[in-house]
């Protein structure tokens, strides 16, 4: 059956919140542009695709289009 403890539920090592933080910051940080960049991906993939564009059209949208996003979410 469950054991039922009564003392603190922390009973390791102190922990270190300033790592923490920093850590999901990055994550944060990461899951953001990672998220830009896949929407760059995906218009960039309808433009070449369904649009006019082209190949070399598409690759040059997805690389206008990754660069903004990388500076406006700074």
């Amino acid at each position: 059956m469950a054991e039922h403890h009564t003392g603190p539920a922390e009973t390791g090592a102190a922990m270190d919140y300033k790592e923490h933080e920093k850590t999901y910051n990055l994550f944060i940080s990461a899951a953001r542009v990672g998220s830009a960049i896949v929407a760059a991906l995906l218009i960039a993939m309808a433009a070449g695709f369904f649009g006019h564009a082209g190949f070399l059209g598409g690759i040059v949208i997805f690389a206008v289009l990754s660069v903004a996003s990388i500076i406006l979410l700074r």
